[in-house]
């Protein structure tokens, strides 16, 4: 774990314990209680209130100008930090990747960090491009994306655009919390239908029946297929680790929603965390097979940058006795470090712990009729670009 003090605060509602400062920032400050808030409160040094204290207060006041007592302090953490929904100047929707051991090779994500909270979440870097924390400035302040509809027309529009599943939820949640008043996952849906362009979702979220009526219409086309993200079947567990996600119950009645409408659905077992709930996986193939999931995949844990940091404190607040444990496991996983980025081993690891992992898995496939078993391809002959009329296909 870094050597940097940071405080840590178990608050409720969120998943980082820290909140370190960007990389990218070349100055940065850290909270450190000097004394000074204790003299302004009329305390002596001794802890005895006392003339001496007052002439303190004096001093601090002659130094750094009035002190109110009731502001709050700087080393003090905020016991309910508030979520800001910001805009984000969106220039391109559409991002694009050439990573060889991912199914797809373009992808929309609504937002910019995720209120769901998720402490292990691979996206938490990211925000360290905005200058801000991928702790929990990541999953209290969130960009959305601005424009989308016009955005996204003017993507599908360009001359040499050819048509491949857009990917949602690869990076954050597109059906979060700001979905439900913000609905930026339904406007692009609602462009992607109008011009017959396949898409695939990941998502935690049960707002995503709120869309069923777009996934039911898209999946008539053979438009769609979904993902439903399952971590653990233990609401405590959940609550710890994914503080603002549905809970498991509510995921997997979303995904019988979603199977009785007629959208192909899977389920992504993820992650997969040793020691934590690795001792899940048989229940949870059997729970996703049995709500209705055609297709069941996992990926082991994964700590890039930061997230390792904020992953063992994570540990050390809820699981201290587990806590070394755990990470030697991981390390064991990822060729001696916390992680390892290297494609073809990113989701899997390797070695023993990783090994076995793969091979119960395969038999909690076999078990239930699903090692073969996939989603279908979603069709792309039937695109119709934005502003082309029928005689243009003359």
């Amino acid at each position: 774990m870094s050597s940097e003090i940071q405080l840590t605060r178990l608050i409720r509602g969120r998943g980082a314990t820290l909140n370190p400062p960007s990389r990218y920032l070349a100055r940065h400050s850290v909270p450190i209680d000097d004394g000074w808030h204790a003299w302004s409160a009329g305390e002596h040094a001794d802890g005895h209130g006392s003339v001496h204290g007052s002439e303190q207060r004096a001093a601090h006041r002659s130094f750094h100008g009035a002190v109110e007592e009731s502001v709050p302090q700087p080393w003090v953490d905020d016991p309910d930090p508030e979520t800001q929904l910001l805009p984000d100047r969106t220039r391109q929707l559409i991002t694009r990747n050439q990573s060889p051991d991912i199914p797809f090779d373009r992808s929309i994500n609504p937002y910019k960090g995720c209120e769901h909270g998720c402490v292990y979440c691979f996206a938490r870097p990211t925000h360290a491009y905005l200058d801000l924390s991928p702790g929990r400035d990541f999953e209290t302040r969130i960009f959305y994306k601005t424009r989308v509809p016009e955005l996204l027309e003017e993507a599908l529009s360009k001359p040499g655009y050819q048509c491949r599943t857009i990917a949602m939820g690869t990076n954050t949640d597109p059906y979060q919390p700001a979905e439900k008043t913000l609905k930026i996952t339904r406007n692009i849906l609602e462009v992607l239908l109008a011009y017959r362009h396949p898409v695939s979702i990941v998502t935690k979220g049960q707002l995503i029946l709120r869309d069923l009526d777009l996934l039911s219409a898209l999946a008539e086309q053979g438009l769609v297929s979904v993902a439903v993200s399952l971590t653990t079947l233990d609401n405590e567990l959940k609550t710890r680790l994914e503080p603002r996600a549905a809970a498991p119950a509510a995921r997997l009645r979303a995904l019988r929603a979603l199977r009785d409408a007629g959208v192909p659905t899977g389920a992504m077992i993820a992650p997969v965390i040793p020691f934590i709930n690795d001792h899940e996986i048989e229940e949870l193939v059997a729970a996703a097979a049995e709500a209705g999931a055609r297709h069941v995949a996992y990926i082991l844990l994964r700590l890039p940058l930061e997230v390792a940091d904020l992953f063992e404190a994570w540990l050390e607040a809820h699981y201290p006795l587990k806590s070394d444990r755990v990470m030697n496991a991981i390390r064991a996983s990822r060729g001696g470090k916390a992680y390892d980025a290297t494609w073809g081993k990113r989701m899997r690891g390797e070695g023993v712990f990783a090994d076995l992992i793969a091979r119960r898995f395969a038999c909690a496939l076999r078990r239930h009729d699903l090692e073969q078993a996939k989603l279908p391809p979603l069709r792309t002959d039937t695109f119709q670009p934005p502003g082309r009329t029928q005689m243009a296909l003359f």
